[in-house]
Order: structure tokens, then sequence, then C-alpha cells
């Protein structure tokens, strides 16, 4: 896989941890550098992971539907792509942040993380190397939090759920991406 896909792929899974980092900042009121380094490092962290976890299931599946893996792949990104653009269009709030506690952290890690989990799974399929894509999906991901979390204040009543819907379109064009490799235009 290139530096480029794995980069898209990164900030299209990486648009949830960013509209929640975004939530993030409007309520941290004090200690914003600190609280963006533990939210980007949390997220970054459980997106690269997950991706792994996500290689790791779909490779020990490969031989079985390696002639299937591209179509698979597609729908996965697709799916995933759909429902973020469906949460994006629905304007769904994320919740707001209380402070930097533990369990709820680890919970938004996850729960941001589950496509990453799906996009590993996409990628073990395919039978792609994953670990450098997963660093660089961790980064990205990484990145966009800190950020997010910073200009959370200014921004979020900018952009709102058009972060969600970008991530999503991001994920259907490489999925679409996946399915011409196999059937070129």
């Amino acid at each position: 896989m290139d530096l480029l896909t794995s980069i898209l792929i990164g900030i299209g899974l990486s648009m949830d941890c960013f509209a929640v980092s975004l939530a993030i900042g409007t309520s941290a009121r004090s200690q914003i550098v600190k609280t963006a380094l533990v939210i980007a490092a949390c997220f970054g962290i459980f997106q690269a992971g997950m991706t792994i976890v996500g290689w790791i299931a779909g490779a020990s599946l490969y031989t079985e539907i390696s002639a299937y893996g591209p179509w698979i792949a597609f729908l996965l990104l697709a799916g995933i792509g759909i429902k973020m653009i469906y949460d994006g269009v629905r304007g769904e709030e994320e919740a707001h942040f209380a402070g930097l506690f533990l369990i709820p952290v680890l919970l938004l890690s996850v729960a941001t993380s589950i496509d990453a989990l799906a996009v590993g799974v996409s990628f073990g399929v395919l039978g792609s190397s994953v670990l450098v894509p997963a660093l660089i999906i961790g980064l990205v991901c990484f990145v966009l939090s800190c950020a997010g979390v910073i200009c959370g204040m200014r921004l979020e009543k900018i952009l709102g759920n058009k972060t969600e819907i970008f991530g999503g379109v991001i994920l259907i064009l490489i999925g679409v991406q996946i399915l011409t490799e196999i059937f070129p235009l």
C-alpha cells in the first residue's frame, strides 16, 4: 500500500476522532495542550492498534476468501463511509466532554476506532502489509485529534457534522479505488 493511500485512509478514519476532539475542545477550558496531547495519543494508539487487530483477523481468513478480498474491502469501506455520511447528515451531536478521566477517554478511543478494525480486516483479506499503514493511520489520527481539541472552541460551530461527511466520502472513494484495481476502467 502506498504512502498517499495510507494517509488518505488515516484522514478518513480520523474524521470521527476529529469531530469528538472538537467537542472535547469546546468543553476543556483549562489545560488545553495537556488535554489535546492525551486525547490525541489515546485516539492515535487505538486507531493504529485496532487496524493491526483487524489485519490479524483478516489475514487469518486470507486463503479462504482471497478471491473476494477486494469486494469485501470495498463493502467494508463503503459501509463505514455511508454510515459516517449518514451520521453527518443526521447531525448527531457528539457528547460533551467533562474532563480527562480514564474510563471516558478509553471508551471514546474504542468507539472512534471501531472503523479502523474493519479497515484492518480489509487489509488482511487483501494480503496487504499493515505495520507502516497502521503507524501512518495512528500518526494522522494523533495530528488531527490534537488539532481538533486545540481548535475546538472556534471550529466546532463552523464545521460540525461536515467533518464526518468528508471522512465518509474519502473511505468510499478508497473502496472504489480498490475495485478499479481489479476492474480497470
